[in-house]
């Protein structure tokens, strides 16, 4: 999938924190890649199957942002 987001070493890293608190038996880099990879292609996917629910998290993220300033 070709897109302007491109996997770095921070987000991997971020991911696979959340991982060893969560799941540690499949703590992994590689997982880790692959559940950044797979929130991509659902994100990408929604664009194009709901875009209102993709703005509702939109908005949502807004809120939040408003709400911690």
């Amino acid at each position: 999938m070709s897109g302007l987001y491109k996997l770095n070493e921070k987000d991997i890293d971020s991911v696979l924190d959340y991982l060893k608190r969560e799941d540690p038996e499949n703590a992994t880099p590689e997982m880790a890649i692959e559940l950044l990879e797979h929130y991509q292609a659902k994100f990408h996917e929604l664009a194009h199957t709901d875009p209102d629910k993709l703005k509702e998290i939109y908005d949502d993220l807004k809120k939040t942002k408003e709400e911690d300033n």
